[in-house]
């Protein structure tokens, strides 16, 4: 089965919640039945990036699933008929975390907490312990991990072995290398990724400025870049893709990547 999948760039404004949601579904409100099924939104879209204190993760973290943003995405994918995954700050109790969802027509599907914190995320969240998750839906199955989860070959290798077939991959990226590596993570683990960037500049801490370098992707199962966005402008990429293509994990008649890994002579 083919599907559309798609991804939406663009510059939140820290602390602008309202206005980062009304961007988003001024995106989305365009789209006609049939040009998307599955859409993926950056790490923090709603939020902002950059905080500088406890008290504003505080004030812009919300519960999962009866908090505004994943009530706003889940009534968004029910009127367009779509899956929705992004990054949003979730409080539980007095614990933060940076973590994304996964909505669609059916409503709240399940949430992921980061388990690789990059830079400051470090000085106001806890380390996710979801454990890397991958949900069955009427798109494939749909694995998740967050921006600098990336780095980590562990990551996609896991939700590979989970039998992900699309990842979706909300992201924040300030660094340079992650659009050159994920034609490997994909290729290496033969999966779909999604890597949904924002762009834009946050000078929220003196002497610290961040610069998102855009360049969403769609990432194919064989490493070929389906489609990519620009370093700065703003917008929604689609493209066309084969989920069940990912099942099959056979280079050639006699290697199979999961066949012939040796987990016993990996080194921990």
């Amino acid at each position: 089965m083919k599907i559309k999948a798609g991804f939406y760039q663009f510059n939140p404004v820290f602390g602008k919640k309202d206005d980062n949601l009304e961007k988003v579904f001024s995106a989305v409100k365009p789209v006609k039945d049939g040009e998307l099924d599955l859409l993926v939104l950056p790490e923090f879209f709603a939020a902002g990036y950059q905080f500088v204190s406890i008290d504003e993760v505080a004030d812009l973290s919300e519960t999962i699933p009866s908090g505004r943003t994943t009530r706003f995405l889940s009534d968004l994918a029910n009127e367009k008929g779509i899956y929705i995954a992004a990054g949003l700050p979730e409080r539980e109790g007095r614990n933060f975390y940076n973590s994304a969802i996964l909505v669609g027509p059916e409503g709240f599907i399940g949430n992921y907490r980061k388990t690789h914190l990059f830079f400051e995320e470090k000085l106001y969240f806890t380390p996710g312990g979801t454990g890397f998750r991958v949900w069955d839906t009427k798109m494939g199955r749909i694995g998740m991990m967050i921006c600098f989860d990336w780095f980590f070959p562990e990551s996609m290798r896991t939700l590979a072995l989970m039998g992900a077939e699309v990842v979706a991959h909300p992201s924040n990226l300030v660094l340079p290398y992650c659009p050159q590596a994920m034609p490997i993570r994909c290729l290496e683990n033969r999966l779909y990724a999604i890597t949904a960037n924002r762009t834009g500049i946050e000078n929220r801490k003196e002497g610290q400025s961040l610069k998102f370098i855009g360049q969403s992707q769609i990432t194919s199962y064989d490493g070929q870049i389906l489609v990519k966005a620009s370093d700065d402008k703003e917008e929604l990429l689609v493209a066309e893709i084969e989920p069940e293509k990912a099942k099959n994990k056979s280079i050639n008649p006699l290697n199979d990547l999961f066949k012939d890994r040796r987990p016993d002579m990996y080194a921990k």
